[in-house]
């Protein structure tokens, strides 16, 4: 598992997959989140715009992130 240091309040999370390099650019995040490959909290998640904040862990295609301040 990797960490995330955020720098502010909170990130969405298809910024979060695009800044990690796990999708290539904006489209193929939504188009991930969309097809639910992506889990936060250990959920299923459709919401392309969820703000992801410290504490948080998200998962996509066997790797996983937690958020820390």
């Amino acid at each position: 598992m990797i960490t995330y240091k955020l720098s502010g309040d909170y990130i969405q999370l298809i910024q979060l997959l695009k800044v990690l390099s796990w999708v290539e650019h904006g489209g193929e995040a939504q188009a991930v989140v969309s097809a639910g490959l992506v889990t936060y909290n250990g959920e299923i998640d459709y919401r392309k715009r969820l703000k992801v904040r410290v504490g948080d862990v998200v998962s996509f295609e066997g790797k996983q992130v937690t958020v820390i301040e």
